[in-house]
């Protein structure tokens, strides 16, 4: 099951693929490192081979396992430029162990990386020197301790005030003109249920709204009242691909054609996303502008060939700040949070340009993109909205009017759900428990992760509930009292009942668990989980995250105790009660419709596009980092 499966309907920055994710690309770049053995390095270089060849099998790797979001970087070798060189000289190997001695980033180094007339080959040689690849799918980097932020000749920013310059209410909204919007969305249920709700309330609104995601979920969408258009692409097979992975690096050659065939039927199917009409009643559709996630990849490109502007939603940080660093970089020094989001982007750009360039060609009539532009620069000219709690993460000071922290999105389920009687029984029988499960995401050893949990349980004196989820966690020999195996059940109820909750740090999970008010404790598998984890744990409503390599007994009893801890307890109502008169769809859409051009013109849509100029190259080389 999913994060949005499981929750009672926060977006999820676990889906990605990514995230609570999307589909993941494999990236050209690769880090060396110091530990890898000799035989080690020759795989690699074997592997590297076989991606410039598109590799050496059909086999589909860990298809059938599923995770909540398959959200993080890209990671392929991509010869198909002819000026690329050969991929054995690009290597980017994954960490090992022991830390790579890779060198400090210079001053001159980072001038580079944000130089967009770098040829390919010399950006890829800096990356390979200064960056490591982890075993977690995180980008590692190191700044000196004492070097000042001005002092990496990092692009500078702009300190803005928290003012809305052009707020929306809800008489605006009903004068806007009938639209029909297309969203495109990448990912597991976990990355779908946020946009169902948005979706909705812009159907309320008088918009025809399509939602364009994978075909799994075709009954989730139709059910909800939303047209619905298949996207290509599996998340259980990009799931089983991150999961086996665990981020960047291919375990092996016959991992690769699976993800590259992945990541191009996505990317094909969007064009028809917003222009063919309904598949099932032929109702003819053409969008008249796009909401999009980030691992939809090629969203930017579609909204340049259809000349209609675009709005990009997510569940985690992907636009520069000096405030904290990319949730896919790991780098302690301040100074290199803002270079982070540069170098991360310019790794996904590395491992897509590829396929967005064979779109671009075969599919848009659109010009290739040669260089690797200012991915992320901070006067992006496309919006970008955040779907979680100011409470929890407020808007950093450095961004821009652009760019709008919309609160949590949840779609309502609890209101219709009737849970078993065995289980209100249970819960009627002694205190509140504690939640611990970890969603659809696969646990290497699932009989001994609950046997931690249960000793864990007894040492504390608590009682809990297990979510089984897909991982094979809560197959007790015997029945225990204190202890409640569960399927699926939504969590804007379920928390409810709860003490405190136990999870992997999906944003939708993060989401539901302080909304009702529970301490919570995150056990992060990769990606973004460790910045929730590390956020919950900032704004004291829970311990430092326990990353799943390192859960062990003592750690979840200490965990726990921490949770009961009244000032926790505490910090967690109060959260809660800030996030009460939060209405993240609501502000999703002013949002949306705060940014759209010629919003207040009474012309049609089509009247509209006729009107505006086509995107400059400039609206298009602020995105690569997640078009």
């Amino acid at each position: 099951m999913t994060d949005q499966q499981r929750n009672s309907g926060g977006s999820s920055p676990e889906s990605v693929v990514p995230a609570r994710d999307a589909a993941v690309p494999a990236t050209e770049v690769a880090v060396k490192s110091g530990s890898s053995s000799g035989s080690e390095l020759d795989s690699k270089e074997a592997m590297a081979s076989s991606l410039s060849n598109g590799g050496g099998s059909n086999s589909s790797g860990n298809a059938s396992r599923s995770f909540p979001r398959v959200n993080t970087l890209p990671v392929e070798f991509l010869n198909s430029d002819k000026f690329m060189p050969p991929p054995s000289q690009l290597k980017l190997e994954r960490s090992k162990t022991e830390r790579q001695k890779h060198h400090n980033i210079r001053a001159e180094d980072a001038a580079q990386i944000f130089d967009d007339k770098l040829p390919i080959k010399e950006k890829l040689s800096l990356l390979k020197r200064i960056a490591t690849v982890k075993d977690d799918g995180t980008v590692e980097f190191e700044v000196p301790g004492d070097v000042a932020h001005q002092a990496l000749n990092v692009p500078p920013e702009s300190v803005y005030n928290e003012v809305d310059d052009d707020p929306l209410d809800s008489a605006d909204l009903q004068d806007i003109p009938p639209l029909q919007i297309v969203i495109l969305i990448v990912g597991t249920r976990g990355d779908v249920q946020p946009f169902i709700a948005i979706g909705k309330r812009l159907q309320y609104y008088g918009h025809r709204v399509r939602l364009a995601t994978h075909a799994n979920f075709k009954d989730f969408v139709l059910t909800a009242g939303l047209e619905f258009y298949p996207l290509g692409g599996d998340p259980v097979v990009l799931a089983g691909y991150m999961v086996k992975n665990k981020g960047f690096l291919p375990s092996g050659p016959s991992e690769i054609p699976v993800q590259r065939k992945e990541l191009k039927e996505i990317i094909n199917s969007l064009l028809p996303a917003c222009t063919e009409p309904d598949v099932d009643t032929g109702i003819p559709f053409k969008a008249d502008a796009i909401i999009a996630n980030p691992p939809t990849y090629g969203h930017t490109h579609v909204a340049e060939a259809l000349k209609i502007p675009i709005h990009i939603f997510f569940t985690m940080p992907w636009t520069p700040t000096s405030e904290f660093p990319h949730p896919l970089s790991r780098v302690k020094q301040p100074a290199g949070y803002r270079l982070s989001y540069q170098i991360v982007d310019s790794l996904i750009w590395l491992g897509i340009r590829d396929m967005i360039n064979d779109v671009r060609k075969k599919k848009l009539k659109l010009r290739p993109v040669t260089y690797l532009s200012g991915t992320q620069g901070s006067d992006s000219a496309i919006p970008y909205g955040y779907i979680w709690s100011p409470h929890l993460v407020p808007k950093p000071k450095d961004w821009g009017p652009k760019i709008d922290v919309v609160g949590f999105c949840f779609l309502d389920l609890a209101s219709n759900y009737e849970p078993p009687e065995s289980l209100v029984n249970w819960l009627k029988a002694g205190t509140k428990p504690i939640y611990i499960g970890f969603g659809s995401l696969p646990v290497q050893e699932p009989a001994k992760m609950t046997k931690i949990i249960v000793d864990a349980l007894e040492i504390t004196g608590q009682r809990g509930i297990i979510n089984k989820g897909w991982g094979g966690l809560g197959e007790l020999a015997e029945p225990k009292d204190n202890v409640y195996p569960l399927d699926n059940v939504p969590h804007d109820w379920l928390f409810l009942q709860c003490a405190a909750v136990v999870h992997h740090g999906g944003a939708g999970t993060t989401a539901a668990g302080l909304k009702a008010a529970c301490p919570t404790t995150i056990v992060p598998f990769f990606g973004d989980q460790m910045f929730w984890g590390e956020r919950v744990h900032a704004r004291g409503v829970g311990p430092t995250p326990i990353p799943v390599d390192d859960f062990t007994l003592p750690k979840l009893v200490d965990a726990i105790k921490y949770m009961l801890e009244p000032k926790v307890r505490e910090n967690a109502i109060e959260l809660a009660r800030a996030m009460e008169n939060e209405d993240g769809v609501a502000g999703a859409v002013r949002a949306f419709f705060k940014q759209l051009p010629n919003k207040n013109k009474k012309n049609t849509p089509e009247r509209e596009r006729e009107r505006e100029p086509a995107p400059s190259k400039f609206f298009l080389s602020k995105c690569f980092g997640c078009a």
